[in-house]
């Protein structure tokens, strides 16, 4: 945890991101590298008709860390895109809440 969902972007380039950009979100988050996943889905999108694109989306569900740790996430997920070519995206957070997080069967408030 956390965890990076990735949408339209390609993830040959999230690989080639991937391992400097979790070493700064681990740093920021307080937590080793190796809790974070980040799965690229290959999306085909739509619209009038036709294929098109899909629009950059990094969805990261994550426990809340505040607005200064979110804040700064956003801009380093941003950062590491705009310099592997990616100028334009979306960042969503979605929360979990500790008692509702499973790990093991063991909810996360008592792990």
């Amino acid at each position: 945890m956390p965890q990076l969902t990735v949408r339209g972007i390609p993830s040959s380039l999230m690989a080639v991101i991937s391992l400097p950009l979790v070493e700064e979100l681990a740093i920021l988050c307080e937590c080793g590298a190796d809790n974070f996943t980040v799965d690229c889905i290959e999306t085909v999108s739509v619209m009038d008709g036709k294929r098109v694109e899909t629009f950059p989306f990094i969805e990261v569900a994550w426990f809340e860390r505040g607005r200064e740790v979110r804040d700064r996430f956003a801009e380093a997920i941003s950062r590491h895109a705009r310099l592997a070519g990616v100028t334009d995206m979306e960042i969503a957070f979605k929360v979990y809440q500790t008692d509702a997080y499973y790990i093991n069967g063991k909810s996360c408030s008592v792990v």
